[in-house]
């Protein structure tokens, strides 16, 4: 796949024909949407080639105009003068908050990251496991997901354990996922770790729900007994309007340069207070209370969400930026970006099952599904179908897993237009 992405520049470059207008049922009862000039507007604030059809921005995203800003200005500074700029915004809070204020959520509840590779390792890697004890996940998690996993048994000498959540994934359903998991927890069971949003199919997983059933089997055992509810959020976080609160998990890792369309490099990892002082760093982190305890000489204090930011010297003009991305969001409206992304999906997924050569593996209803479309087209591989949307000037993606689809994923960069456009490509291959 990421062969693929690096040789799109080589395709020629050809002005896509636009799409035909928004159908009635895409316009009709779906939210609170803005007029269709301000998603204009707000496509404008992107530096995105108006040669292509960008339907992968869930991949890695475009810096709109306020974060692209936000960044030259503090690497100005830094450029200007390092050491006092790294004085100035050494203090993460401002980030922080920002990010707490999106998530609806504390600060102090809130690790900064690179990645949701690098917040799904440092989470897993701290949990404080050991022989006996059983990591629950499902066969749709991602390679960073077992791979975090497996790191984790090895050191520890738990054990992990896949269960799969649904047969087909087009005709999965909330009930039966959270069933599924229900009935694999066991008395050894201490971590689940899921995806909201499977990269590999689209299906959107009921986090609330299982968060529940989770929240009943803790009742009545110990401390250290209880089960510890982990999320994969990233194609969920910057898509639906909903609080950590709302989902009711204990962990949430998300890297900020997808969706949410922040500087690239930028993550974060969300914890409930109470928590954190049960994980152990595994990268030193360069805040007060570990320092300060180091230079006296004193025990380390015990775990907080700051000391669990990795320490280190990162692209630091991208970690400040990144209340602008929140910002932008936010200006938008929380709502408004959900009703848009999943209006603009459903106009895509009805047009892609309208289509015999097509079969779509991703669910329509919202409920159990996001941004993300997969679909195959009859006698095609995925990667020449992927290839053939490229020659046409859609940008679309592969999915890295053993069995792999198609994938598109209209966000608030795109138009009714793009998804007809889209549409129109698909039919035209039948």
């Amino acid at each position: 796949m990421l062969e693929g992405l690096l040789a799109i520049g080589a395709v020629g470059c050809a002005t896509r024909e636009a799409g035909t207008a928004a159908t009635a049922a895409t316009a009709a009862g779906r939210g609170p949407q803005p007029p269709v000039d301000e998603w204009q507007r707000i496509r404008s604030e992107f530096d995105l080639s108006p040669a292509w059809n960008h339907m992968s921005s869930f991949l890695l995203a475009s810096h709109p105009r306020p974060v692209r800003e936000a960044i030259e200005a503090l690497r100005k500074q830094l450029d200007d003068n390092p050491p006092l700029a790294l004085h100035t915004h050494e203090d993460s809070t401002p980030v922080r908050e920002a990010a707490a204020a999106y998530m609806g959520a504390r600060a102090d509840e809130i690790a900064l990251t690179d990645s949701t590779t690098m917040g799904l390792a440092t989470l897993y890697l701290g949990l404080p496991l050991k022989a006996g004890d059983e990591v629950l996940t499902t066969t749709h998690d991602h390679y960073v997901t077992h791979e975090s996993l497996r790191f984790a048994a090895e050191r520890t000498g738990a054990t992990v354990r896949r269960i799969a959540l649904y047969e087909k994934s087009s005709a999965a359903t909330a009930e039966g996922m959270t069933e599924a998991i229900a009935k694999a927890l066991t008395p050894a069971t201490r971590v689940v770790a899921i995806t909201w949003v499977h990269s590999s199919s689209g299906v959107k997983t009921p986090v609330r729900a299982m968060a529940e059933v989770i929240a009943r089997a803790n009742q009545g055992r110990a401390p250290q007994d209880r089960i510890v509810f982990c999320v994969d959020g990233v194609h969920g976080f910057g898509v639906e309007d909903v609080t950590m609160a709302d989902l009711g998990c204990d962990f949430f890792a998300a890297g900020c340069h997808k969706w949410i369309f922040g500087p690239r490099g930028t993550g974060v990892l969300w914890g409930k207070a109470e928590l954190w002082p049960m994980l152990r760093p595994t990268i030193p982190h360069f805040g007060q209370e570990g320092h300060k305890a180091w230079i006296q000489g004193q025990p380390a204090p015990p775990t907080t969400a700051s000391m669990m930011t990795p320490g280190g010297f990162h692209s630091f003009e991208h970690r400040w930026a990144l209340p602008a991305a929140f910002a932008f969001h936010k200006s938008i409206g929380k709502a408004k970006v959900a009703a848009r992304i999943h209006a603009l999906n459903r106009q895509c997924k009805e047009g892609l099952r309208a289509m015999k050569h097509v079969t779509l593996h991703t669910p329509l209803e919202d409920a159990i599904s996001a941004g993300i479309i997969c679909f195959e087209v009859a006698g095609m591989t995925p990667e020449a179908l992927m290839w053939k949307l490229i020659e046409r000037k859609v940008i679309a993606t592969t999915s890295p897993y053993a069995t792999s689809y198609v994938r598109v994923a209209p966000s608030i960069i795109n138009s009714e237009a793009d998804v007809e456009a889209v549409l129109r490509e698909v039919r035209a291959l039948a």
